[in-house]
């Protein structure tokens, strides 16, 4: 007799091979990597000098976004690398930048910071964080979710770009200040693998500082010719373009940050965990990110359109040539491979491109005192002000309260107010951005980096070109302009097919596309959907 075979049985069964199908056409490793600064444009302006492993490898072979953009104001590194890892806007992520002050009892609240955590070994000190205060989950999160045996890694020179880019699962790891070894935290986990250990122990970073920084091509080759110049004692200003100075490279920490060895010194980390940790070897994907956070420093030190920063892209170029053929050695298929490209902000020329002039800067310091004495001009001497960051004035609130004054006021007087300081284009009060819902324009770029627990009492944008005064900063990508939010986005491997695509892209589509090429749920938090050209 025919044994009858339950209905929801049949359900379940074709939902489990249904998944098993899935899993088997998910690609086994999805790395993705962040350029720091990197603008759209530098592909095109530099193409010629790439070789044809490196970034021309992902342009040749992957679906290029020619049109990629960070869609808010405040694109800083922190707010960028939370857009492009939970595929949400900073109005949703809540990630405003690496501070913020608490209102209640106006105390400074850093990103990472975390004094439940402890270090573990090699980092000296600096592993009290997490991402406890990460709101939305990222990519990574929701892959280990879903699957426990898959398993997710990032490296970065700086904890914050380490921790926002991982998430919560994982693990997040970063160089230590002293020594340059790599490190994390107890969130993470309770105890280094032997294999970092010994890594460590080695020095191996060390074997790829530069203790002199001579550039790859002749200076024909180059198409920037702006070379940063430092006065000496004398007031003598000299460089050579055969020899960099190393002036920002004082230990190897620095020498790590401000030259192209830290870039090195990440793909090189990256090969051995990937063989040691067996990533990319079963049909459980794992994701390896990795943030080159040298190129923002570059940028910023030295100018957007420097020789350092055109020659830090061209070493980075080969570097990423050799990585990307040990990875397809290593996994054993490019098929089973997606790679990403991506940037978590552009930034801003390092001179103004109309008649060769200075920088025009704002200045910070003056603009408290200047609105702090306006407000006691009008409510009585105190101290009104907070402090100023992530393009934001936060007031204090407590004394506000105190003084029975209206904080929804004094915000709207604050805004109008700083309309009339040089070099402020545009001004918002927090109240404003809660209540009125903006379409279009640079106000609808203010509101989507707004964040109403996090984000200050009155919002502004400088005028293009401007940024704030700071004598150690050449470039800055805190604004809602194109040179910042303009940023270089490329999916490659699997079955991606060869293309262009022109069209404007915001790059929240990043992770809720390989969310679909892994067969996993988009991040909780993603305001944007899947590319069809790419999951179709």
């Amino acid at each position: 007799m025919m044994r009858r075979i339950n209905i929801l049985s049949l359900v379940a069964l074709f939902a489990i091979a249904s998944n098993f199908v899935a899993r088997a056409e998910s690609p086994r490793l999805v790395i993705n990597i962040v350029v720091s600064s990197m603008r759209a444009s530098d592909i095109d302006r530099y193409g010629d000098n790439f070789i044809e492993g490196g970034f021309n490898h992902l342009i040749d072979n992957g679906t290029r976004f020619t049109d990629a953009h960070h869609s808010y104001l405040l694109n800083s590194t922190p707010t960028g690398l939370a857009t492009l890892s939970t595929g949400a806007l900073p109005s949703v992520h809540g990630i405003v930048g690496d501070m913020w002050w608490n209102y209640v009892d106006s105390s400074k609240v850093t990103l990472i910071e975390d004094r439940k955590q402890r270090p573990v070994e090699f980092s000296t000190g600096s592993g009290n964080h997490s991402a406890h205060r990460l709101i939305a989950p990222t990519l990574g999160d929701m892959l280990l979710a879903d699957d426990n045996q898959s398993r997710q890694y990032t490296i970065a020179i700086d904890a914050l770009s380490s921790i926002v880019l991982n998430g919560k699962a994982g693990v997040a790891l970063w160089a230590e200040r002293n020594q340059t070894h790599w490190t994390t935290s107890s969130a993470y986990l309770n105890e280094m693998p032997r294999w970092i250990k010994d890594y460590n122990a080695h020095d191996t970073n060390n074997f790829y500082t530069l203790s002199r920084w001579t550039p790859i091509h002749e200076p024909t080759a180059y198409h920037n010719d702006e070379v940063a110049v430092v006065e000496d004692l004398t007031g003598k200003q000299t460089r050579l373009l055969s020899d960099i100075n190393l002036r920002l490279a004082k230990d190897a920490y620095g020498r790590m940050c401000y030259t192209p060895a830290g870039n090195t010194m990440i793909l090189k980390f990256a090969r051995s965990l990937l063989t040691l940790e067996k990533l990319g070897k079963d049909s459980h994907t794992d994701i390896l990110n990795l943030c080159f956070d040298t190129s923002r420093y570059i940028a910023e030190s030295y100018g957007s359109e420097s020789i350092e920063y055109e020659d830090m892209l061209y070493r980075l170029d080969k570097d990423l040539a050799d990585f990307f053929e040990f990875v397809y050695s290593h996994v054993g298929s490019r098929e089973d491979v997606i790679i990403t490209l991506s940037s978590d902000h552009g930034t801003s020329p390092s001179f103004n491109p109309v008649g060769g002039a200075a920088k025009e800067r704002f200045n910070v310091r003056q603009m408290e005192v200047i609105v702090n004495a306006f407000l006691g001009a009008r409510y009585g001497s105190d101290s009104y002000i907070l402090g100023y960051h992530n393009n934001a004035l936060y007031l204090n609130h407590q004394l506000i309260l105190n003084k029975r004054l209206s904080l929804n006021d004094i915000r709207e007087e604050v805004a109008v107010f700083m309309l009339q300081l040089r070099g402020v284009a545009s001004a918002l009060s927090a109240t404003a951005l809660r209540n009125t819902s903006f379409a279009e324009g640079r106000s609808r770029l203010m509101q989507r980096s707004f964040y109403a627990t996090r984000s200050g009492d009155v919002l502004i944008e400088l005028m293009p070109g401007w940024m704030e005064e700071d004598n150690n900063l050449r470039s800055t990508s805190i604004s809602g302009y194109n040179y910042s939010t303009h940023v270089p986005m490329i999916i490659a491997g699997g079955n991606i097919p060869h293309s262009i695509i022109e069209r404007e892209t915001d790059v929240t589509v990043l992770a809720p596309t390989l969310a679909r090429l892994i067969g996993i749920d988009s991040p909780w938090a993603s305001t944007a959907k899947a590319v069809r050209e790419i999951i179709e």
